[in-house]
């Protein structure tokens, strides 16, 4: 595992462009630290501090950070796709296989490398995350700190399954530009599938079936907040209440989906003649 790794790290740190968007994608989110410490002066009446309002409390904060982290997953998918299409218009995959590499392990180095970039960015965001938390929150006993680490969870399987979606993606397309615009044409068909089904039967069916497809179930990993935060400021209020738990079935989906992506990414790599 490990060589196969380095192999990729080596290959991405040649690669100008990579670099800095790898760069961008770790730096991005660490702007949520600066946004936590922003005061919004409203014409001089008052001024608006995020974390007084208990925004950054625990447990809320998990739920917080991670749903605003992973929106700046794009700019490493951006890397991924690149990954793929350097490897035809550099001749690079012929010759790692001709090198002895087979086309299994090279599969298993792209995967890897995903795995790791999203393991890096998950521990990245668990330490900003305390560091914001313990600075603002009004909890820091142990047990309230530790809840709803699970979000944790989902953001690193969201990552994973959405990267190695876009390794699939990479592999069918052969170019960088292509493999992103199928991300777009997968949302749209996932919509319109959608409304397919609610045309023909009922709303919550439609959705109950939505959510297993590929960018809806890795997008319902972390609900959005934005309730919950009114939750908290209206906590008398029943229509605000909702399940915002990350859940077992939703993480066992989307690494349902990323097994099929990695597979369909080696059954096309197998077929395809070089």
């Amino acid at each position: 595992m490990l060589r196969l790794i380095q192999l990729e790290l080596q290959k991405l740190w040649l690669n100008r462009t990579s670099k800095v968007l790898i760069f961008i994608s770790f730096i991005l989110p660490l702007f949520i630290v600066l946004i936590s410490s922003f005061k919004i002066p409203f014409f001089g009446y008052f001024t608006l501090e995020l974390g007084e309002y208990g925004l950054f409390n625990f447990p809320l904060i998990w739920h917080l950070v991670t749903f605003f982290a992973s929106q700046f997953k794009f700019f490493f998918a951006i890397v991924v796709v690149s990954m793929i299409g350097n490897e035809y218009s550099n001749k690079t995959l012929k010759q790692n296989l001709i090198d002895g590499l087979s086309k299994r392990e090279f599969i298993l180095s792209k995967f890897y490398t995903i795995s790791f970039f999203s393991l890096v960015s998950t521990l990245i965001i668990a330490i900003m995350t305390l560091c914001i938390g313990f600075f603002y929150s009004s909890y820091t006993e142990f047990g309230i700190v530790t809840r709803d680490l699970e979000f944790l969870v989902g953001y690193f399987v969201k990552l994973v399954g959405f990267f190695s979606l876009c390794l699939f993606f990479g592999m069918l397309a052969k170019r960088s530009a292509f493999a992103l615009a199928f991300l777009f044409v997968l949302y749209c068909l996932e919509w319109i599938a959608y409304g397919i089904i609610w045309k023909f039967s009922t709303e919550e069916l439609a959705t109950n079936i939505q959510n297993f497809f590929p960018l809806k179930s890795m997008y319902k990993l972390i609900d959005v907040p934005f309730l919950r935060i009114a939750a908290t400021v209206v906590p008398d209020n029943k229509e605000l209440i909702h399940d915002y738990a990350v859940h077992f079935h939703e993480v066992a989906i989307v690494l349902g989906w990323t097994a099929v992506f990695i597979f369909l990414s080696y059954r096309l790599l197998k077929k395809r003649d070089l």
